[in-house]
């Protein structure tokens, strides 16, 4: 199970989106990456983010990291 390894972080792009009306397809222009891997990131199944990524949606979001990820506990899953 290694390469499908549970993890406990929670991504709510789609929440933050919804809440500043706007569109993945827009962030993706401000932000310059591109809609694909804005959509591994925001359905989960991404496997890391570079801080530099990090820092652009959150520019682009006027968000702060942690309104972005979460996480919590394994038992709770």
């Amino acid at each position: 199970m290694a390469d499908e390894e549970l993890h406990t972080i929670d991504i709510h792009l789609d929440r933050l989106l919804a809440e500043r009306g706007m569109t993945l397809t827009e962030l993706s222009a401000q932000v310059g990456i591109t809609v694909v891997n804005l959509s591994i990131l925001k359905n989960g199944r991404a496997k890391a983010i570079r801080f530099s990524t990090l820092s652009k949606i959150c520019d682009a979001l006027h968000c702060q990291p942690g309104d972005l990820i979460t996480h919590h506990s394994a038992d709770s899953a």
